[in-house]
Formats: structure tokens, sequence, C-alpha cells
């Protein structure tokens, strides 16, 4: 017996309205899904979510730091720094355009991107195949400078081409508009505007400032859409007033430059110094090159010579020895020394001038520069006495001008004080110096005895002084300077019209490795002027002068005239004397520089 069912059996309309029924619950299942899923992302996941997308869009930019201005001291900017624009690449991009990942749908797969290696070279000027090596063997790497410090406008025509992975990055650069005159000095900057040089390195933190930073958004390539917040302004570097004048320091490298061309020297280095105040007025050198184009400096045109290169120097140094002999009391400007026959034995060494001078007095000494008479009170003077005057006028140890690289130049040590070594102090051999430290010492004297520190920045206030030896042995000394610089004198061509100068002539044997170079010399002229009231001390000195002499008096005092002439007039220091022609003829007295002792004899023995 079969069982029979009932029959359910749904008419048209029913069945299309259970249809309906049925979409509309999908349906709000589906709006339920999505608002949950939207509640979700939107309430719940939010802080995720902006984190995720502000990594892919929002990105922390350094803003950098203007890096401060260096000017002399009137304020012409010999420093500043300009905007430019620096081109980069990301190689990872780069390699992850040209290998992209593979899909599982094709229709979903990108296709590789060939980076355009000859187009960005040709617009940037680099080689395409170096350019190639560098990115294909970095292809991790997602940051590569390509081209550093470009005019914003030539960075804008290649960034506008549109190279994929080229971006651009604003950076400062530095310039130096007195160019050569003033590299020793300034210095310089290397390409991530940090001081490597000079001024630029020993002030580097007042300087260089503290870079800031921003958030901003960008799009896929790079490039900056929006400015969303400032995270930390930029600190702007400090403004430097240094000491000299430009004008001044211009006219020094031009005579400098003028003379190791005219006399065929290695080198040459100039120093003045403010007698009032201690501020440098002027540091050259030669060689010398152009801070703002470096592309073929070679190491050796970087030394600040006048601060680094030490020397023996010669008869500028009896200057001290005929101080030390007023300063004991043995001697007055009246003593007199028996120089004949121009030679004088200390032991086993022999100390000769140039001529026979005779019977001479301290003010003949300086004029005439005699070896004989600076050994002989040497000689006479407690061992102690020279080597301790020159420590006191600032040799043997640095100037604390801050200026790096500084040398201290070498006194003897006690132990070497024997009377051969004594006897070569007092005429500048057996101790070493710097232009720097020569002119800090002539500066001291032309101050009536008193010292001031040394300084590279314009000072404002009164500065420290430090008395070193007594006015009235100063005194004294001032008219024996002043005759070096007459027709009897070594040093006629540093005279000035309308100023009284003062000074004394070197000429050494340069050292060299186990003795003194037969023919090469150092040539100094060291001054001040005017003699009424000094107001700069100036040291010169030619490195191996090769044509046209090589006394301090001829190829040295010249440079002295000019640049402190010219200088006297722009500080508008008073004349001191009558205006009238001054005479260069060559004097016919000079100092022959002497073969020196080796500084490492020990000699035993009386004196013949």
């Amino acid at each position: 017996m079969k069982m029979k069912f009932p029959s359910f059996k749904l008419n048209e309309t029913e069945a299309y309205a259970g249809r309906h029924l049925l979409l509309q619950v999908v349906l709000a299942f589906i709006f339920l899904g999505i608002s949950a899923r939207a509640f979700y992302l939107h309430i719940i996941d939010r802080d995720f979510l902006r984190r995720q997308g502000d990594a892919r869009m929002m990105r922390t930019e350094a803003i950098p730091a203007h890096r401060g201005m260096i000017m002399d001291r009137n304020g012409v900017p010999l420093a500043v720094s300009t905007p430019v624009t620096s081109i980069w690449v990301n190689p990872k991009e780069i390699y992850e355009l040209a290998n992209p990942p593979k899909e599982d749908n094709p229709k979903k797969q990108k296709q590789p991107v060939s980076f355009p290696y000859e187009q960005v070279a040709s617009a940037i000027g680099l080689d395409p195949v170096e350019l190639r090596r560098k990115i294909t063997n970095n292809p991790k790497k997602e940051f590569m400078y390509l081209k550093r410090h470009l005019a914003p406008d030539v960075a804008k025509v290649i960034l506008d081409r549109d190279f994929p992975a080229i971006y651009g990055l604003n950076e400062y650069r530095r310039y130096y508009p007195q160019g050569e005159s003033t590299a020793h000095i300034i210095g310089f900057t290397d390409l991530d505007d940090k001081g490597k040089e000079g001024v630029e390195l020993a002030f580097e933190k007042q300087l260089a400032g503290v870079a800031g930073a921003q958030q901003i958004i960008q799009d896929r390539k790079g490039r900056k859409i929006k400015d969303v917040a400032l995270i930390r302004p930029a600190k702007a570097g400090q403004d430097i007033y240094l000491s000299f004048d430009a004008r001044i320091q211009y006219i020094a490298h031009r005579e400098l430059a003028r003379a190791v061309q005219e006399h065929e020297a290695e080198a040459a280095y100039l120093v003045a110094i403010d007698v009032k105040t201690g501020e440098i007025v002027a540091i050259v050198n030669q060689p010398v090159y152009n801070p703002n184009n470096r592309s073929k400096l070679i190491p050796e045109q970087l030394r600040n010579r006048s601060i680094t290169d030490m020397f023996e120097p010669g008869s500028t140094m009896k200057v001290f020895t005929v101080m030390a002999a007023l300063e004991s009391g043995k001697y007055t400007t009246s003593s007199l020394f028996n120089t004949h026959p121009g030679r004088y034995q200390v032991y086993n060494k022999t100390v000769t001038d140039h001529n026979d001078y005779g019977i001479i007095n301290l003010a003949t000494l300086i004029t005439k520069s005699s070896n004989v008479a600076s050994a002989q009170i040497a000689g006479s003077l407690p061992k102690e006495t020279l080597p301790m005057i020159h420590r006191r006028f600032g040799f043997g140890h640095v100037t604390e001008s801050g200026f790096p690289g500084e040398s201290k130049g070498i006194l003897q040590p006690p132990q070497r004080w024997n009377p051969v070594e004594v006897a070569t102090m007092s005429y500048g051999y057996g101790v070493t110096v710097t232009a720097l430290q020569l002119a800090r010492a002539y500066a001291a004297i032309a101050n009536h005895g008193v010292s001031h520190p040394v300084s590279l920045t314009k000072i404002s206030t009164t500065p420290q002084s430090t008395p070193l030896i007594s006015d009235k042995i100063v005194s004294q000394l001032f008219p024996m300077m002043e005759s070096v610089i007459s027709s009897d004198g070594t040093a006629l061509k540093a005279a000035l019209p309308g100023y009284r100068v003062a000074g004394k002539t070197g000429t050494a044997h340069k050292a060299k490795a186990g003795g003194y170079a037969k023919d090469e010399y150092m040539s100094l002229f060291a001054g001040f002027a005017p003699v009424s009231d000094p107001r700069i001390a100036m040291v010169v000195v030619m490195d191996g002068a090769k044509k046209g002499g090589y006394y301090g008096g001829v190829v040295s005092a010249p440079v002295f005239s000019r640049v402190m002439g010219e200088a006297l007039r722009l500080m508008n220091v008073p004349v001191d004397k009558p205006l009238e022609p001054v005479k260069t003829k060559t004097p016919t007295l000079t100092t022959a520089p002497i073969t020196p002792v080796k500084t490492n004899t020990i000699v035993q023995g009386g004196r013949v």
C-alpha cells in the first residue's frame, strides 16, 4: 500500500515572494557584514590603518639648517650658503619596476619597466655605463646620490622629465666670494656642509645650526604633495665676524703672489696683527687654492703655512738677544763689543759676520745684524736667560688662536743649553717658530712690552693684557730697530712714505734631514709701524727665493712696505713723518747667512 504525501506546490506568486524575501535576507546580511567591517576598520582598527596609510604616503622630511655666514670685521661676506638641489635615485625601486612580483591572475600581472639609463645619464651629465653599474650593483639600496648641489633651475629641468625612481633633495652649498685671498683662513666645507678646514672647521658648532623636521605627504613617485605638520623648526647657524679686513687681506694676497712670482720662491707667508688688540689683520700664504673649485686641488695647497710650518727665524731673533742683554742689567745702549776680525770662536764652532765691523754698540748690532756680537752676549749671560725670554714671548707653544692645526714650534730643552746651542739661538738657529708666533712676539714689542691674546674674531671689548717686559727696555729697542730701515741698515726697502718703520731682517739656511741646505734660504722681515704709535706688526717670510737675491731685506722687506702702507691707509692711521720720496737703493751691507751648527752637537772645552 503506497502512502501519499500532501502536495505543497506553490503557485507562481508565492514563489516570487519567497525568492524576494531570500534576496532581502542575503542583502541584509551583506549590508550587515559591510557595516560591521566598516565599523571595525573606521572605529576599532582606525589607528592601525592610519599608521599603514601614513607609512605609504607620509614622510618625515629633514629641513636643512642655514649655515651661519662668515664675514670680515666690516660685514663683507666671506662665506655664504646658497640653496641647491641634489639629484638622487632609489635603486631598489628600479629593481622592483624591472622585476614585478608574479600574480596568480595573468590579467593583474604587471609588465617589467626598463629604466632609461641613457636618457638619465644624458640629462644629468653622467657616464651611462657608470650609472648602470652603480645602480645594478646596489639593487637593495633605497638612496644614492647621482649629482650634488645643482642650481635649482637646472635640477627642475631634470626632475620635470619625470624619470622613474629619480628625485630631488633641497640642500645648501657654501660659496666663498673672496676666493683665493681668504682660502687659508676661511677653509671650506664638504658636500654635506660640514667644516673641513680653517674657520669653517674651527667654528663648526657655531656655524652649523640644527636641522629641523616636518611631516609631508608624497605621491607614489616620491613627490611632495602637501606639508602636514612642522615637527621641529630648523635653527640657523650663528654668523661670525672675523678680525681682519677683506681689503687688506686681498692686498696682502696680491703682493705676496707677486713676490713669489718675481723671486721664483717655493712658498711664502705673511701675518699681520693689530698691536692694540691682538686681532689678526691678515694671514696669507702661497701657494694657494680656489675654495669654490677644488677639482684640481692638491694637499700641498691646503697648508696654512703661517701657522703650521716651523722654521728657524734667523736674525729676527737678535732683537730678543739685545732685549735680554738690556734686561740683565749687564749691558746698556753704550756697551761696546769687539767683533774684529769678523769671526768668533765658541768651542768648536766659528761664528762669522758678513764684514769686519770692528768695535760696535748694541744699536749697530741690530743695524748691521752682527752674529759675532750676538754670540758674545749669549755667552756672557746665564745659559737659561735667552731660552727663557724666548719662552716668555710665546715661542715653544701655540698662540691659542683657535685655528686648527697650529704648530707650537721647538725650543731646546734645558739639557741642550750648552754654550754652542745658546750662541746659535742668539742669532736665530736652534729654535723653530711659526710666522704667527713671530708676529705675535713683535706685536708685543710694538705694544711697549704688553702682549694680547691672538684673535681670529672681531673684538668688541678690551682685550686681556699681559706685560712681558718693561717699557723702558722696549723704548731703547725702538730706535735700534728703526735704524734697520735706513741706508746704513739691512732693510731700506721696508721704508714707507709718511710713516716711521721699525723692524729686523733675517736670512737663514733651510733645515733639511741631517743638516742644512747650502743654497736654500728662508728670507724674513719682521717689523711694525708707525714707530711713534705702533698699530700693525707684520712678518713676511719667503721660502726658497731663487731669483733677484735671497736676503730678507731684498725679497721680504718690499712686500712688507707695500702691504703695510696700504693697511695703514685703510685703517686711517695718521702719518708720523714728512711725506718725502723713499730711496730704495739696495743697501751695501747685508747679513750673510752663516752655516749653523747642528742642534744635536754637544761640545766641551773653553772659548778661544
